[in-house]
């Protein structure tokens, strides 16, 4: 699972893409302007800054945070993120003792409401296996070791349900406003795979 795997996975898909894009248009069975439509939504819309703002809201308010764990789906629904692949959330946290971990072992159920579309990585048969296997090599992959002393759980997806992930607030942070912490939030952090931004690269 390197980045240069990776990045050639992404390129040929691209390519294949742009192809049966273009073939489709040439032949009047897609218009151009619903798919920008579409790639604007998830975009702007729909993505992965989303969670963030979930995240931050649960780093700053408490109370926020107590309802998101007790009931994740209305909590986010809270903020105006509902929708398909995102009605039956569950939101687990991150402690100094337990790091958690998300994937879906048969297909790839994942929040798109609040974490947009699946990377591919996350689609790909070595990571569905390999995460419940050996999740603390995974998680090395990504360049992030679990000290032995924390207990690592994992959490399969499913059509029933989706999980999302609380990071711990980083150290240093205390004077951030929401905004400000949101950007420090990472998508791989709220599956698992990463950690928030410190301070000081959440600004960069």
């Amino acid at each position: 699972m390197s980045k240069a795997h990776e990045h050639d996975n992404r390129s040929d898909i691209s390519l294949r893409v742009k192809a049966v894009e273009s073939l489709l248009i040439e032949k009047g069975l897609l218009d151009p302007a619903a798919i920008d439509k579409l790639v604007d939504a998830y975009e702007h819309k729909i993505g992965p800054h989303n969670g963030a703002r979930v995240v931050a809201r649960a780093w700053s308010d408490p109370s926020y945070k107590q309802r998101l764990l007790k009931d994740g789906t209305a909590a986010i629904a809270e903020l105006g993120f509902t929708g398909i692949q995102g009605e039956d959330m569950v939101v687990v946290e991150n402690t100094s003792g337990v790091h958690n971990m998300v994937v879906c072992t048969l297909c790839s159920c994942y929040p798109w409401p609040t974490l947009g579309l699946p990377p591919n990585w996350y689609k790909a048969a070595p990571y569905r296996s390999r995460a419940v296997i050996d999740p603390r090599g995974v998680i090395e992959e990504f360049g992030l070791k679990i000290p032995e002393s924390t207990e690592v759980r994992v959490w399969d997806s499913n059509a029933e349900l989706r999980y999302l992930v609380l990071p711990e607030r980083p150290a240093g942070t205390e004077g951030l406003d929401e905004a400000a912490l949101a950007k420090l939030v990472t998508r791989d952090s709220m599956i698992g795979v990463g950690l928030p931004l410190s301070p000081d690269r959440g600004t960069e």
